[in-house]
């Protein structure tokens, strides 16, 4: 059960790897210096330096000091036992370091005067002569093998370091994959969610593993089930009871027609304020409906292509007498064609809620700026712009306006007459035609909400749409 868990694998992925690397390393690196050890007992020491003694003479003769001094370095780069070549004043010829033990074994070979007794094995004669008569002693040092310079002897090293390292990047590159694959579904998940759709579940796509990441994603595939259910239940609560209220607000008109007709002229004025707020009752019933079709996302029955410029007319024409109410002006500018595809009631229904909104928050005697044009980049896109001179709305509420039944405090509030409702259905509908829309806080003050939808083709068929329902 402990290796259940993430924290256990960590520690034993990490452990066998560093565990595995530090063998191999150890491991052949002994094995190297038993090799060499057992060569120092054998004959192989002296066959090998006998060799490396016939060599440097040929290369002497042949090029002289320069050649030997080249050779010398190559061979110290290879061999893990130094070898030295002094010179009559007992100096190297690449100025290393000469231990005691060499030079002593120097000089008893240069002053030695002894002659080769009968039946004695031939001595090796060390001595590189040069073409110009300078010679020097080949001795190799034993004293100097040590471990930091069979670390760095490449032929050495380059083994076991090679192995460790491929073992240890095979164990790390298989614990990344292992820790980082369920995480990028998660990633893609909570993407999904921010996107609106919870559908999206993770526990089933890991199998049989269990460890935090398990559970973690469990508790993702929970939060999004709860959440799903509550949107659905708000959703379908919104939808009845809106649904229902129009029952009741029906016969509450038809017996208002009745009390007028029977009652006197004194109670005119009450009747007015009750027909007044059923019809407020009635605009907000039909917003609630209105957002909760766009919200159950059924095919919209009307697709075609639209001019948006006739939508923004038409907008444009109706608030008239709504800017005038509020001692405000519209100025509109619009470029030449602006195609889109999609259903037209629902980008006139979200025009419309964006310029009212505007028309009702903007300060007397100002004007409300609608700019409509095609982007240059991406090319393929429209922007309508409506700017308002009204108070403006703090930073942190701009994302929020576009939520239902969000009221801004102070500025935008409820005696403004609106219900929370008119920007989020606009949202709504926007989206379903791939589009988007924002809002800023414009320069010179009041709010700026921008919308952005896809151009249609330029053979004027419909582009792809996925829209909402019929009204």
């Amino acid at each position: 059960m402990l290796m259940q868990r993430l924290y256990w694998k960590f520690f034993v992925s990490f452990w066998v790897a560093l565990v595995l690397f530090a063998g191999t390393s150890l491991l052949l690196t002994a094995h190297y210096l038993d090799r060499l050890r057992e060569q120092q007992d054998s004959r192989a020491p002296r066959e090998h330096y006998r060799e490396r003694i016939a060599e440097a003479q040929s290369i002497a003769r042949q090029r002289g000091s320069a050649g030997l001094q080249s050779w010398a370095r190559e061979v110290d780069r290879e061999d893990a036992v130094p070898l030295l070549l002094l010179d009559d004043a007992g100096k190297d010829l690449l100025k290393r370091k000469v231990p005691i033990p060499v030079l002593d074994h120097w000089r008893r070979h240069r002053f030695s005067g002894e002659e080769m007794r009968e039946g004695e094995r031939p001595r090796l004669d060390p001595t590189v002569t040069l073409p110009d008569g300078q010679h020097f002693y080949v001795a190799p040092d034993f004293q100097g093998v040590t471990l930091g310079r069979i670390l760095v002897r490449p032929r050495v090293v380059a083994g076991p370091l090679l192995l460790g390292t491929l073992i240890s990047a095979l164990v790390c590159f298989l614990l990344a994959r292992y820790l980082t694959a369920p995480i990028e579904r998660l990633r893609r998940a909570a993407e999904a969610y921010a996107a609106g759709d919870l559908s999206q579940r993770v526990g089933p796509s890991l199998g049989a593993r269990r460890d935090e990441i398990v559970d973690l994603a469990l508790a993702f595939d929970h939060m999004a089930e709860r959440l799903d259910d509550l949107m659905l239940s708000h959703k379908q609560l919104l939808r009845d009871v809106s649904h229902e209220l129009r029952s009741p607000l029906a016969r509450l008109q038809a017996a208002l027609g009745l009390a007028r007709q029977r009652s006197a002229a004194a109670t005119q004025p009450e009747l007015d304020r009750i027909e007044r707020e059923t019809e407020r009752l009635n605009e907000l019933i039909g917003q609630l409906l209105s957002l909760a079709r766009l919200e159950a996302g059924v095919n919209a029955t009307t697709v075609e292509s639209i001019d948006l410029i006739e939508i923004l007319t038409t907008v444009v024409d109706d608030a008239e007498l709504e800017a005038a109410a509020h001692h405000c002006r519209l100025r509109v500018e619009i470029a030449a064609a602006l195609p889109v595809v999609g259903d037209s009631r629902l980008l006139h229904s979200a025009l419309e809620n964006v310029v009212r909104n505007a028309i009702r928050y903007t300060a007397p005697d100002t004007t409300v700026t609608i700019t409509a044009q095609r982007l240059s980049a991406p090319a393929d896109r429209l922007s309508v712009e409506v700017i308002d001179h009204g108070p403006g709305i703090a930073a942190q509420m701009l994302p929020r306006i576009f939520e239902p039944f969000v009221r801004v405090d102070e500025a935008r509030d409820r005696s403004g007459g609106g219900y929370g409702l008119g920007l989020a259905i606009a949202k709504r509908a926007v989206l379903l035609h791939g589009g988007e829309i924002v809002a800023t806080n414009a320069l010179d003050g009041g709010l700026c909400v921008t919308i952005t939808l896809p151009a249609a083709a330029p053979h004027g068929g419909p582009d792809r749409f996925e829209g909402t329902s019929d009204y």
